[in-house]
C-alpha cells in the first residue's frame, strides 16, 4: 500500500514530466527498459529500493517494473525526496513510502514499510535497508537473495559487516564499479554540489577560498569544479598518498585547523564523522558557508553546533545561520545533509544513466547468481562494467580501436 493517494493530480503530473525529461537523457536505461519489457527477467520478484527519490531514481524503478518486478520504494534522506516524483511513481502503480521533510522517526518507519513485503532483492543507498534487516527486523530478511549498494558510505558499512561475519546475503558494491565512481562520484558530485551551492547562495565562486575535506573521487570532482569556477582550493586529508595527489593536481594541502580561518566555503565529502568541528568553526570567517556532500549529516558536527550556538535563524531558503559564542555567524546549507540532493536536483541525468545501468544489471546478476554467491561484498563484474562503458560510447556515437590478434598475443606474452 502506498503513502500516496493521488488527490492532487497536478502533483503527479509534475512528477511525470520530470521523469519523461530524464528518460530522454538516459539512453542506457531506456535500452534496458525495452529489453526488460520483452524478456520480463524480474517477473514475480519483489525489489525494495531506498535511493534518493527524485526523477532519475524514479525512472530506474520504472525500468525494473517494466521487467516484471514488484517495486517497493522509499528515499534515502529525509530532504531528498521530491513529492511530485514520488506521487508520479505511486500513480504508476508502484508502492511508495516517502515524502519530503519526514522526521527521523517517519523516515525509519518508511524504511520498515518498504521492507515489509519481504523482498527478494534490495537496492540500497547508504545501507539503511541492510542495517534494518540486520538489527530490528531480521524477520524481514528471510527471502532476501542479495542486493546492490549505491554509495561509498554504504559500501563502508557493508565491508564492516562482512569483516564481523554478520552479513546475511551477498551485496554488490555498485559504487566501486569503474562506470560508477569514476564518473558519478567525480563528475556528477563535482557539478551538482556547485549547482546547489550557487543556486542556494546566489554568490560568486570566483575569488573565494574553498576548503574541500578529503580527496576521494567525490572530493576530486568538487575541487576540480571549484578551481574551474575561479576559486582558490585548499584540500585537507588524512591519507598521505591522496594528499600528494591533491598537491600535484595544483591544490594547497593543510590541516583543517590551519584551513578553517582561511575558507569562505567548506565542502566535506569523506564518509566520516566530525570532519568539521565547532572548535574549528570558532576560528572561521564571519558568515563562512558550510556544506556536506557525504551521505550522512554527521560530517559537519551539527549536534554540537546546535548545542553551542547562541542563536540560529534561517538566513535564506535552505540555509540556516548559527551565531557562535564569539559573535560570528556560520551558515549551513540543507541542515548539513547532502547538499547536492537535499537542496538541489542531484547528479545530472547522463551521469546517473551509467550508475543506474550498473544498478539494474547488478540486480539481474543477483537474481541469476545468488545461489552460488557467498555472504560477502561482491565486486561488479568486468563484463557489466565493460558493457555499460560500450553502451555509453555507442549512445554518443563514438567508436574506439580494437586490439589486433597480433597485439593481443603480444600483450599476453612474456617473451617479447
Amino acid at each position: 500500500m502506498s503513502n500516496y493517494e493521488i488527490r492532487d493530480i497536478n502533483l503527479a503530473q509534475s512528477g511525470h514530466k520530470k521523469i519523461q525529461w530524464v528518460k530522454h537523457n538516459m539512453p542506457l536505461l531506456a535500452g534496458l527498459e525495452e529489453r526488460f519489457a520483452k524478456e520480463r527477467p524480474f517477473e514475480g520478484i519483489k525489489i525494495s529500493l531506498s535511493v534518493h527519490l527524485e526523477a532519475k531514481t524514479a525512472y530506474l524503478c520504472l525500468v525494473l517494473a517494466a521487467g516484471g518486478a514488484e517495486m517497493y520504494v522509499t528515499g534515502s534522506n529525509v530532504l531528498s525526496t521530491q513529492d511530485d516524483v514520488a506521487a508520479a511513481l505511486a500513480d504508476s502503480g508502484l508502492s511508495v513510502f516517502a515524502y519530503h521533510g519526514a522526521t527521523e522517526e517517519e523516515y525509519d518507519r518508511h524504511i520498515e514499510m518498504c521492507l515489509s513485503c519481504k523482498p527478494n532483492i534490495i537496492i540500497d543507498d547508504g545501507g539503511d535497508l541492510v542495517g534494518l534487516l540486520h538489527t530490528k527486523r531480521e524477520d524481514l530478511a528471510t527471502d532476501v537473495w542479495g542486493g546492490c549498494e549505491e554509495t561509498t558510505t554504504g559500501v563502508i558499512r557493508l565491508k564492516a559487516m562482512e569483516r564481523e561475519g554478520i552479513l546475511k546475503f551477498p551485496m554488490v558494491a555498485v559504487n566501486d564499479a569503474d562506470c560508477k565512481h569514476l564518473f558519478d562520484n567525480r563528475y556528477g558530485t563535482g557539478q551538482s554540489v556547485w549547482d546547489s551551492i550557487m543556486r542556494n547562495t546566489n554568490l560568486i565562486i570566483a575569488s573565494k577560498t574553498v576548503v574541500v575535506v578529503g580527496y576521494g573521487w567525490c572530493s576530486r570532482g568538487i575541487a576540480m569544479r571549484a578551481s574551474s569556477l575561479g576559486a582558490k582550493v585548499i584540500v585537507t586529508e588524512i591519507n598521505p598518498v591522496k594528499a600528494i595527489e591533491a598537491k600535484m593536481d595544483g591544490f594547497d594541502i593543510m590541516t583543517m585547523d590551519k584551513a578553517a580561518p582561511l575558507g569562505d566555503i567548506f565542502v566535506s565529502a569523506t564518509g566520516c564523522c566530525k570532519t568539521i568541528t565547532v572548535a574549528q568553526m570558532m576560528t572561521m570567517k564571519d558568515r563562512a558557508i558550510l556544506t556536506n556532500a557525504g551521505h550522512f549529516n554527521c560530517e559537519i558536527d551539527m549536534d554540537e553546533l546546535e548545542k553551542t550556538a547562541a542563536e540560529k535563524k534561517e538566513t535564506r531558503d535552505n540555509i540556516m545561520g548559527y551565531k557562535l559564542p564569539n559573535g560570528k555567524w556560520i551558515n549551513v546549507i540543507a541542515e548539513g545533509r547532502l547538499v547536492n540532493i537535499a537542496a538541489a536536483d542531484g547528479h545530472p541525468a547522463e551521469i546517473m544513466d551509467m550508475s543506474f545501468a550498473v544498478q539494474a544489471m547488478s540486480a539481474l546478476y543477483i537474481k541469476d547468481n545468488y545461489k552460488v554467491l557467498n555472504r560477502e561484498v561482491v565486486d561488479v563484474s568486468d563484463e557489466i562494467d565493460g558493457k555499460v562503458a560500450k553502451l555509453k560510447l555507442k549512445a554518443w556515437g563514438i567508436e574506439i580501436d580494437k586490439l589486433t590478434e597480433e597485439q593481443e598475443a603480444y600483450l599476453n606474452s612474456w617473451d617479447v
